[in-house]
């Protein structure tokens, strides 16, 4: 079956790959030779922070034939023999940390999967002077690696949502069963850093958001929506967490609403948006949408990531982009100490880069209802920070390493000490398996950290972002 690939890439910023726009051009050069091309002009809008001289994309638009030998997905484990599943599944943000790990696991299952992807997570490490812990590959070497050692294919729609025109031509062309989308700024930091990421945040996510609700609504009225959201959009009240509805009475009266909403960052705002707006094209368009309010992911492996160092996902240690776990297993490798924000009390639910896999593939396999919006809280087990230092100080222990922590100063405004109880039975009931943080994955984590130790730029660790000093004024990053 014929696929595109759109590849677009600026004249004058490259968010393509990681060398600029002759990256672009060798990709499309060995691209196979039965490929047929056109090209065109169109306004670049959404790359750029800096939005108000518009700049113009060139755009190559490619169509081929599908590889010989591909085996084209079923939608089902291939040793189940089951067929009832959606076939075709739109990852968008498909280059991502949570999206590529998701689309081989999709890939490997059995779906027909296409990832859309602007390539801007790339960018933002040359932006902000960051690089993942572990080496990634481009995106087509990646692509090109997994057709190699599986014989199953990935489509690839280089482009940014935010554009439709471009959004409506991978619609039409891919024809989705499901969309899974993770293409938003993920950073709750980055959101934070100024006025222009602030509102690079907000307009990426939100608007992004609102072209593939119109798109599902044009081009693919029944196809099934998974959105990642986060459980950051909840806050920490003093009371019980609900899976996205809460029933109450007040002066008599009884009614199930939405869970009140407390986000903490410009980027857990765009987040709390989007479900507004998720919500309501449900309930107006009859559209069919499943919001996975995720905890903090951690890990790095899959089954599918390890199979060739060319498939390693990224990993993220920094301040802006690393998550609690993940950077506190590089700090005790390379031997600085744990940094604790605050009284390091914060609660937060937590889960496995598998079990992110696991929960999307269970939301696709169990779609909801034309019309229904469902909020699963997609996390498997909470910890304290103070919990995670510990945690991490004993392993280290059994591995040979010294591990010291130190409290510094919070960068953000939240509660240190607070109560946090948050539901999460819905996904168990779909059959969720969860891979809890035990002994061995922790030591997993570590020896990761370890093997990649001379990656690491210690500058990165410590926070940069203030969310009481963020400021109109753009903020640059010094070499």
């Amino acid at each position: 079956m014929a696929h595109l690939l759109s590849a677009s890439c600026p004249l004058n910023v490259s968010s393509c790959s990681k060398n600029g726009p002759n990256s672009l051009k060798q990709s499309l050069a060995s691209l196979p030779t039965s490929l047929t091309s056109r090209t065109s002009i169109q306004p670049f809008k959404n790359l750029s922070l800096n939005r108000k001289n518009a700049q113009r994309l060139f755009s190559i638009r490619a169509t081929t034939l599908q590889q010989p030998g591909t085996k084209a997905g079923s939608g089902s484990d291939e040793s189940s023999g089951q067929q009832s599943r959606p076939t075709r599944v739109m990852v968008i943000g498909g280059d991502g940390y949570c999206g590529w790990a998701t689309s081989l696991h999709l890939s490997k299952k059995g779906y027909e999967v296409a990832i859309v992807d602007n390539l801007v997570r790339r960018h933002f490490d040359d932006q902000l002077g960051l690089d993942s812990l572990t080496p990634i590959v481009s995106i087509h070497d990646r692509i090109r690696r997994w057709r190699s050692l599986t014989e199953k294919d990935i489509n690839l729609y280089i482009g940014d949502v935010c554009d439709f025109e471009f959004l409506s031509e991978a619609f039409t062309s891919f024809k989705p069963d499901a969309v899974v989308h993770f293409g938003e700024q993920r950073s709750a930091p980055f959101s934070m850093i100024d006025r222009s990421r602030a509102v690079y945040t907000q307009q990426n996510n939100v608007l992004g958001t609102l072209n593939v609700l119109f798109a599902i609504k044009e081009y693919a009225e029944d196809c099934h929506l998974v959105k990642l959201g986060t459980m950051g959009e909840y806050g920490t009240p003093n009371i019980d967490i609900e899976e996205g509805y809460i029933t109450i009475t007040h002066n008599g009266r009884t009614d199930t609403l939405p869970y009140p909403k407390q986000a903490s960052s410009f980027y857990h705002l765009s987040k709390v948006h989007d479900s507004n707006n998720i919500a309501f094209t449900c309930k107006a368009w009859g559209i069919r949408a499943t919001d996975l309010n995720q905890g903090v992911v951690y890990g790095v492996r899959t089954a599918e990531t390890e199979m060739h160092d060319e498939l390693y996902n990224r990993f993220d240690y920094d301040g802006v982009f690393g998550t609690a776990l993940n950077r506190f297993c590089v700090q005790a490798a390379v031997g600085h100490p744990l940094t604790v924000y605050g009284k390091g009390g914060q609660t937060r639910g937590y889960l496995d880069i598998r079990d992110t896999v696991q929960c999307v593939e269970l939301a696709i396999a169990n779609p909801a209802k034309r019309g229904e919006f469902r909020v699963f809280n997609q996390f498997t087990e909470q910890f304290s920070v103070n919990q995670l230092a510990s945690l991490v100080t004993k392993a280290g222990e059994k591995l040979g390493i010294e591990v010291k922590t130190i409290s510094v100063p919070n960068p953000r405004v939240e509660a240190e000490e607070h109560y946090y109880n948050a539901k999460h039975t819905k996904l168990i009931e779909l059959g969720l398996e969860p891979h809890l943080l035990s002994d061995s994955l922790l030591d997993s984590l570590l020896n990761v950290a370890v093997q990649f130790k001379d990656r690491v730029d210690t500058k990165q660790i410590m926070p940069s972002v203030s969310w009481r000093k963020i400021g109109a004024k753009p903020k640059t990053v010094s070499a």
